[in-house]
């Protein structure tokens, strides 16, 4: 069991800890899952193509990776609403077991950080309508909602659309 006071330590992740980060990200979104054999968790566990291909970051706690975030630059094929100017993240996942310890909002102040650093002049993002529990941290972070881009990669899967101005 982690100490409920450790501080939690961000960082880009390394090779050794893309399994990890894999499957702390399919943990996270299982109840949002069709289950073991929805496409959608081979994508989540995945961790290696996104470190590849955009900007992989981990959380731990006491040494532990128990969050994940990744930042889709402009160019990243991670990207999926975000225009020039703005950044965008994916799939920020925190593992059940360490969920309100504070790990979410440190990889969102990570990401924050990460894009004012960059020059960008809005973060944007997206997210299942059934996350509500996400959403009340984005909007306390003063992400709004941007219902203009909402939309539906496959039939059945509604994402809404968040944006915060930097």
């Amino acid at each position: 069991m982690s100490d409920p006071h450790a501080e939690v330590v961000l960082r880009r992740a390394r090779p050794e800890d893309l399994p990890v980060a894999g499957e702390v990200t399919v943990a996270a979104y299982e109840q949002f899952t069709l289950g073991p054999t929805d496409p959608y968790v081979a994508r989540l566990r995945d961790a290696a193509a996104r470190d590849r291909e955009a900007e992989l970051w981990v959380a731990e706690l006491d040494g532990a990776v128990v969050g994940t975030v990744t930042v889709a630059l402009e160019g990243s094929p991670w990207r999926e609403i975000g225009r020039p100017g703005e950044g965008e993240f994916r799939m920020l996942a925190v593992a059940p077991t360490v969920q309100r310890r504070g790990v979410g909002e440190a990889l969102m102040q990570l990401v924050l950080g990460r894009f004012r650093d960059l020059g960008a002049h809005a973060v944007v993002l997206s997210s299942l309508a059934e996350m509500s529990a996400a959403h009340r941290v984005y909007e306390r972070l003063g992400f709004r909602r941007l219902p203009e881009r909402d939309w539906s990669p496959v039939p059945g899967v509604d994402l809404l659309a968040f944006r915060m101005e930097l």
